[in-house]
């Protein structure tokens, strides 16, 4: 039987990814919205404003979070305390506290919680990932580039201390660093490029430290970037390899020969996944990605950048 599962907020990642994605998807039927600011029904099914009635309408089983991360935690745990699994959007919330208190709620509910992150789901991430298991990682440089004005335009959330800015993308590079690298590598140092009128940051450069590396560990990344998304990992090991992971997370290049090419189906692979959890009953929340965000943000030095109008 299909899981009836509903999505709270919806933006243009969960209109573009989440909704086609559940529609195709024979583990799961598409049974309930809700968005605090209404709408014309999607999928034919009406948008409600206040999740907990579409808890109470919907008969649901599942329920996926994709508001901003400041709403995320008292959603999840409504939905928990009302007996639903919970997907969660990146991040999955917006401390670690909040990440911490509902992965031990699901526990003591029954339920499954999947902090999902879909740039974990590709074929060619995973194949990084085993060729990795057994190297030690000598030097990291990750390139990371968007155009904000792209995938949030207008949204002035994103600018505010808890919409994390820059890190709304760059959480999905480290989520690729957390998968392949292990253990992974820890935040030592950042920089945190702000414009004047804003709370969250623009760019950012962090340096990484690991137990067993101490060459250059470097992620760059860049919201402001104007043209083609830019998106790549290049490591070398210790023993000599060269891996590179290209098109986000789509071709693996080891030694300069392409070991995976294939045309991403992140979304596709994030609800297979969940369909699994729910079906095993057990839970999955990697919090990596979120302490190495905090922890940069912590860490971080400022500077200062000429305002914008995002």
């Amino acid at each position: 039987m299909a899981t009836r599962i509903g999505i709270v907020g919806l933006g243009q990642i969960a209109l573009k990814r989440h909704v086609p994605t559940i529609l195709a998807d024979a583990h799961f039927t598409l049974a309930g919205l809700a968005d605090l600011g209404g709408g014309e029904p999607v999928a034919g099914l009406p948008i409600l404003t206040d999740h907990q009635a579409m808890f109470a309408a919907c008969a649901l089983d599942a329920v996926a979070i994709c508001t901003p991360p400041a709403a995320r935690f008292a959603i999840a745990r409504d939905a928990l305390r009302a007996g639903k699994h919970v997907l969660l959007e990146k991040p999955p919330a917006a401390t670690m506290g909040e990440a911490e208190a509902l992965v031990e709620l699901a526990a003591r509910c029954g339920r499954v919680l999947y902090a999902s992150w879909h740039s974990q789901c590709n074929r060619a991430v995973e194949a990084a990932r085993l060729f990795l298991a057994d190297k030690q990682i000598a030097r990291l440089r990750v390139d990371w580039h968007e155009d904000f004005r792209i995938y949030h335009p207008d949204q002035a959330w994103i600018w505010q201390a808890d919409g994390l800015g820059v890190f709304d993308m760059a959480i999905n590079a480290l989520s690729v660093i957390s998968r392949i690298c292990a253990p992974p590598p820890f935040v030592r140092s950042a920089e945190l490029r702000i414009a004047a009128n804003h709370a969250a940051p623009l760019a950012t450069t962090i340096r990484f430290g690991a137990l067993d590396s101490t060459g250059p560990l470097e992620l760059h990344a860049n919201w402001g970037h104007v043209g083609p998304d830019h998106r790549e990992l290049h490591i070398r090991t210790r023993c000599g390899h060269e891996v590179a992971l290209l098109d986000s997370g789509g071709t693996l290049v080891i030694d300069g020969n392409v070991t995976v090419q294939e045309t991403r189906a992140e979304y596709p692979m994030l609800y297979t996944r969940f369909a699994e959890l729910v079906l095993s009953g057990q839970s999955e929340a990697d919090l990596t990605p979120l302490q190495m965000t905090l922890d940069a943000l912590a860490l971080g030095k400022r500077i200062t950048l000429p305002s914008f109008e995002g």
